[in-house]
């Protein structure tokens, strides 16, 4: 059994592919979910001859199925948002090892230390929770920060109005994450000019907003905050890893991650380069679980090799951080 995989190690295209390989035999062998699978669509691993070619398990099996390749107990369980009548995505994780060096490392590959940032949260209704991987990261994220004014502030933006501003006129580095709702809702209430300020959106009004735009959404942040461009980061439960977004919503993957699109009527089949589709994603920081999965999004491949999160395939569930598009 694997304990451990050195996917931030990962450097070239012919280091992912050799992964891929290696991950794919893996779970073949240790993951009964997985192997069941395949041999359901008749795709054994024998049959990939590239990377696009490997089986990807559709994400509703982390609603439907315990998927993990260890036998001994998950000493960490994130949970999916959600209705309380839907049915909620649950990722088993034998301990905190991967995912940390997962996002700590992807997030240094984008945007640096965290250390040197004063990271502010914005993140109602998943701070609440204690199972949500969102929260987790981001805790993680303002414990390696340096600054004293790091921390989530929830519905208080008065407060986070003032320290914004305080941190701007010193000059000091700083980076708000936030979800879409609570970033609109608060720049209705305060407008400023902020020339050292990164805002990193999550998408999603989860209800509470009428569903707008990427696009839109960005210039309401841009307008509010003074800024120029809006991050984005692209995420969920079922997923180690992360890509992000520095401007324009084109999102790039951390070189152990990847996207590949889908035909959305014949899902076994892709699309040519610069169509639209399901977006299937490799992330081998997945290692634990299942590092091939088919979303229920929709994107494409920009002719720069990042790519665009475009909707929702009809009739899948509706969920918090997939739900703007540019």
């Amino acid at each position: 059994m694997l304990t451990n995989y050195p996917f931030d190690k990962i450097k070239s295209k012919s280091n992912f592919e050799d992964a891929c390989n290696k991950l794919l035999n893996y779970h073949y062998e240790f993951s009964s979910i997985y192997r069941n699978y395949c041999d359901l669509i008749n795709r054994p691993p024998k049959s990939a001859s590239s990377v696009e070619e490997i089986p990807f398990l559709p994400i509703s099996f982390f609603k439907s199925h315990k998927l993990k390749t260890f036998n001994s107990n998950s000493k960490i369980i994130f949970r999916s948002s959600g209705t309380s009548k839907q049915k909620k995505s649950q990722h088993f994780l034998k301990n905190k090892i991967a995912y940390e060096k997962s996002f700590l490392t992807c997030f240094e590959l984008f945007y640096g230390d965290a250390k040197q940032y004063t990271v502010l949260a914005l993140l109602p209704g998943y701070y609440e929770r204690n199972d949500s991987s969102l929260i987790y990261m981001v805790k993680k994220l303002i414990s390696k920060s340096n600054s004293n004014k790091s921390g989530f502030y929830l519905d208080n933006f008065y407060e986070l109005y003032k320290n914004l501003q305080i941190l701007d006129k010193k000059k000091e580095k700083i980076i708000l994450i936030g979800v879409s709702f609570a970033l609109v809702d608060f720049v209705d209430k305060y407008k400023l000019n902020l020339k050292n300020l990164v805002v990193i959106e999550t998408g999603g009004m989860k209800g509470k907003r009428k569903e707008i735009t990427r696009k839109k959404l960005h210039k309401i942040l841009c307008d509010g905050f003074g800024v120029s461009s809006i991050n984005s980061e692209y995420g969920m439960t079922e997923l180690l890893s992360q890509a992000y977004s520095k401007k324009n919503g084109l999102f790039s993957c951390p070189p152990w991650m990847k996207v590949i699109i889908r035909e959305i009527d014949d899902p076994l089949s892709l699309c040519k380069n610069g169509e639209a589709g399901g977006i299937n994603i490799i992330d081998l920081a997945n290692f634990e679980s299942c590092p091939f999965i088919a979303t229920d999004d929709i994107g494409k491949i920009h002719s720069s090799g990042k790519f665009r999160v475009l909707g929702r395939i009809d009739n899948s569930e509706i969920r918090g951080c997939n739900t703007i598009y540019f």
